[in-house]
């Protein structure tokens, strides 16, 4: 059995970032030889000397929007708060609702304004709920008046730019949170990314409770991840393929984009022009198909961010890293700095 145990280390409090750089490609990046066992510290703004004419690079272009909405029974007044987590039809969304116990189906929330009420149209487990928005006039328009960008708990500090929660390629709305590997990129490095003939695709996940769920279960097997909606389109299919066939290398930024390539392949056999919802779980003992090196940021203990990663460069070496980021007094998390596993 593989335990959730297994994946716990000490984390310093001080080492969690709370607020991000000012200048996204300094962070600092711990290049991971996957094959060696090699560390070395190096900046974000050295990544492209790690990446080669004819690698194909990954990124999920995802937007987080202002998710998080604050509002009151509209019987009683009780303080209800709603994380927006995926839109369903006839403007139902899947929630995560706090103060959950109180909001049973035909509760109606409030969110001031004369705006948005909604409406609990069922109940699921563990918070969730499915709520019928009730508006007048567009909902984007109304959803970035009243909402605010959902931050991590673990950041308690306020972001003065909503902007530097978002990645500069971010343009699919639709995430509950960032792809945070996604947000030390600059036009400039993509720039420099493209002058030495690497190809930029761009997939989609909207992230959500999967990703940033915490697990709570001792064995990692009965762990049951959330469904998160993907898109790859016919082009970013036929790249991906083209450099498959010809052996090139395909690198993920983030474990969203990773998510989504073994999704597609998963369901395939090959890239497709698709869209889907996936619970995939990727755990050592995973059987890897699509990527050979992987830009990622260092994540929670006991999280499905850091078993994936394990997974795909071996626990032992991560968890060396991962003391080696700790002794080097490397920050963590969203804001945090980044590691870049390479097969080379």
């Amino acid at each position: 059995m593989i335990k959730t145990s297994d994946f716990d280390y000490e984390l310093p409090q001080e080492l969690i970032a709370q607020t991000p750089l000012k200048d996204r490609k300094t962070s600092r990046m711990m290049v991971v030889h996957k094959n060696t066992g090699v560390l070395e510290h190096l900046h974000f703004y050295d990544l492209p000397e790690y990446l080669h004419a004819g690698d194909v690079l990954v990124r999920n272009n995802t937007r987080v929007i202002p998710a998080r909405l604050f509002g009151t029974k509209e019987v009683t007044g009780a303080h209800v708060e709603l994380l927006l987590l995926r839109q369903e039809e006839d403007d139902i969304w899947e929630c995560l609702v706090g103060n959950a116990r109180t909001v049973k189906v035909g509760t109606i929330v409030d969110f001031g304004e004369g705006l948005l009420k909604a409406q609990c149209v069922s109940v699921g487990e563990r918070g969730i709920r499915r709520m019928k928005m009730l508006y007048d006039g567009i909902f984007t328009e109304i959803l970035d008046k009243l909402g605010t960008v959902p931050l991590p708990p673990y950041i308690r500090e306020k972001l003065d730019d909503p902007e530097r929660y978002q990645t500069v390629y971010a343009k699919v709305e639709g995430s509950a949170a960032a792809p945070t590997a996604g947000l030390h990129f600059t036009p400039e490095v993509f720039r420099i990314l493209e002058e030495k003939g690497v190809q930029i695709v761009d997939v989609t996940l909207h992230v959500g409770l999967g990703t940033f769920r915490p697990m709570d279960t001792e064995n990692v097997e009965e762990h049951i991840m959330h469904e998160e909606v993907y898109f790859m389109s016919a082009e970013a299919a036929e790249t991906l393929n083209k450099a498959k066939a010809e052996g090139r290398r395909i690198i993920a930024i983030g474990t969203t984009s990773v998510r989504t390539l073994e999704s597609v392949w998963n369901r395939f056999g090959s890239f497709q022009e698709c869209s889907g919802e996936t619970t995939l779980f990727i755990y050592p003992g995973y059987t890897w198909h699509t990527i050979d090196c992987m830009l990622t940021n260092f994540h929670l203990p006991k999280s499905t961010l850091l078993m994936m990663i394990s997974s795909f460069a071996g626990q032992e070496l991560v968890f060396k890293a991962y003391e080696e980021a700790v002794r080097e007094r490397y920050r963590f998390f969203s804001f945090g700095d980044c590691m870049f596993i390479t097969n080379e």
